[in-house]
């Protein structure tokens, strides 16, 4: 292990700290960006230990491109849940809803569970024993194999991409 890497083990994780830090301050005062850059650095470093085998992000711009979509697609939804709600409650559709996983790997699975649960009117319930399925809770579900079809295209998809160790072999 290189030094850099040891003092930086999670760059990516450090550069994101970092904006996050940055958005939520909304200073670029000296001060703030100092702090910004010992927590960017510090938070990784002391938590390395948690992390026995870190996620290598293959490709960044598949994953910039994934972070636009699922921001769009959190706003979108939340109006598609307002409307939902204020209109008559006999027209929604709520349902659960078994996903059959093609990612492999825990990190992955759990980068796609936290991406439904964010998007308004989902939420990942359960991951089963064996890494193979998730349970989601859905507000309103006019056809299940749609659901499913549009999460592996607009989510799993990319997430394969950017996540190759987690490609199945079929």
């Amino acid at each position: 292990m290189t030094f850099w890497r040891k003092l930086v083990p999670h760059p990516w994780l450090s550069l994101f700290l970092f904006g996050v830090w940055q958005l939520l301050m909304n200073d670029l005062s000296p001060a703030t960006l100092a702090a910004g850059a010992l927590l960017a650095l510090g938070i990784p470093f002391l938590t390395r230990r948690f992390w026995p085998d870190p996620p290598r992000l293959q490709k960044p711009f598949v994953a910039l491109k994934l972070l636009w979509r699922v921001i769009g697609d959190i706003i979108a939804a939340n109006w598609q849940v307002a409307l939902l709600i204020l209109g008559p409650v006999k027209k929604l559709r709520p349902a659960f809803v078994c996903y059959p996983l093609a990612l492999t790997d825990p990190f992955a699975i759990s980068v796609l569970a936290s991406i439904i649960s964010l998007t308004p009117g989902t939420v990942t319930a359960d991951v089963s024993p064996d890494h193979q399925t998730l349970l989601i809770h859905v507000l309103d579900v006019a056809d299940e194999r749609e659901l499913i079809s549009t999460i592996r295209t607009r989510y799993e998809q990319p997430l394969l991409e950017v996540f190759p160790c987690s490609k199945t072999s079929s």
